[in-house]
């Protein structure tokens, strides 16, 4: 396995445990970047530097490692390895997060981290690459509302069936240096005032 770019920050409440992790993942590459009793004091720790990877014990005195997997994945996506002295149902419930990639129950071997460290990593990879398509599949979906409710306004006003419509806000778009989703939301802003001024009162006519 290769972790020779891998930041790693480690949180652990029992020394002797965090000085296994730290030994253990120096042994096989990865930079340890920060390492603390907790996790506020790993906070302190981290500063701006992004580690690559957390690995937290759960149940610390001043923060638990569920709250310091929320805290560091605030500002940015983190892949976390939670561990345990115990198997718990409720805070494997609670782990239920994105980016809780794995979940070890202490005694902590080599090996363990071994397979978790590349599993979980891989496992980042993809839930990202997945949240990001879920984005640009939403806001596919998103824009395409927009196109065809625009089209159905030029169908009625122009008086052209469907391809015709969307070819001319094609070509609109094209010359003016514009998504056809924008000009598709100038169309449905413009039958919107036209339809406001239709429903207004001509004081000549009184109609």
């Amino acid at each position: 396995m290769n972790n020779q770019a891998l930041r790693v920050a480690v949180a652990d409440d029992d020394r002797d445990t965090r000085e296994y992790l730290e030994e253990a993942l120096a042994r096989m590459g990865c930079q340890v970047t920060a390492s603390a009793e907790g996790g506020r004091a790993l906070l302190d720790r981290l500063g701006a530097t992004r580690p690559d990877l957390v690995i937290t014990d759960i149940k610390m005195p001043d923060m638990d490692g569920l709250d310091l997997a929320r805290e560091v994945n605030r500002s940015a996506p983190v892949p976390v390895i939670l561990l345990s002295a115990h198997h718990d149902a409720e805070l494997v419930a609670r782990a239920g997060a994105d980016y809780i990639m794995a979940y070890l129950i202490k005694p902590i071997g080599e090996g363990d981290l071994k397979t978790a460290i590349p599993l979980a990593m891989q496992r980042f990879r993809q839930f990202q690459a997945l949240a990001e398509e879920a984005a640009t599949l939403r806001q596919a979906l998103e824009d395409r509302k927009v196109i065809e409710k625009a089209k159905g306004v030029l169908m009625r006003r122009l008086r052209v069936d469907e391809e015709n419509a969307f070819r001319r806000m094609r070509l609109f778009a094209s010359s003016h240096n514009r998504k056809v989703v924008e000009v598709g939301r100038q169309v449905i802003a413009a039958e919107e005032i036209f339809r406001q001024l239709e429903a207004v009162h001509s004081p000549e006519t009184g109609s």
